[in-house]
């Protein structure tokens, strides 16, 4: 577990599995949830990122808080153009899921002290 100064320095950091794969998370950090003022990527919403480096191939599962959100038609597209501004980044799929559903428990430990729940 992280000290309170680590946190309020920077978000927890994405695991290294690559160049490209670290480029797209920080893309993913740069997009917040409608309704909560947190980051995709630390809210948990992304549940699969399958990254191909030597060709460019991006697959996100992401889902959303709730399946009654107003964004469920189009923020899936926002992510997927997002994205695709990374260089290197040749092409974006991205797989709305519902199962399983997002709790609270998905989140970071940054995600969780920047709305005083930790």
């Amino acid at each position: 577990m992280r000290n309170l100064v680590d946190w309020l320095k920077q978000p927890e950091k994405a695991p290294d599995t690559g160049r490209l794969s670290g480029q797209v998370i920080e893309i993913l950090r740069t997009l917040y949830d409608p309704e909560i003022p947190v980051n995709i990527y630390d809210l948990g919403l992304i549940y699969g990122l399958d990254v191909d480096e030597a060709n460019g191939k991006v697959n996100i599962r992401l889902t959303l808080t709730a399946p009654g959100c107003p964004v469920a038609q189009t923020f899936p597209e926002l992510v997927r153009s997002t994205v695709s501004t990374v260089p290197g980044v040749e092409e974006v799929e991205v797989e709305l899921v519902w199962e399983p559903r997002w709790s609270r428990a998905m989140m970071s430990e940054a995600a969780l002290f920047e709305l005083g729940l930790l």
